[in-house]
């Protein structure tokens, strides 16, 4: 996998996120893979999120949301 850190928008239904917007391309979600909470560097100062493993079709990519505003999302990992 290789390291990015772009932002996206993410679709979630019950705790879950079910589609992945990026750019202008919209990306279901057809397995999560793995789910787990990271707390975070707290001695940088980042705020802890809640972390996805998820396949879209033949994309596998490592989603991060921050909890502290709870809402941003970002790719932290991507295989294709």
């Amino acid at each position: 996998m290789k390291a990015t850190q772009q932002e996206v928008r993410v679709d979630v239904q019950q705790g879950q996120p079910v589609r992945v917007r990026w750019g202008e391309r919209q990306y279901p979600v057809s397995q999560v893979l793995d789910a787990w909470r990271y707390g975070g560097r707290w001695w940088l100062g980042e705020p802890p999120r809640n972390c996805f493993l998820v396949r879209c079709g033949s994309l596998t990519a490592e989603l991060h949301q921050e909890t502290v505003p709870l809402g941003k999302w970002f790719i932290a990992r991507i295989q294709d």
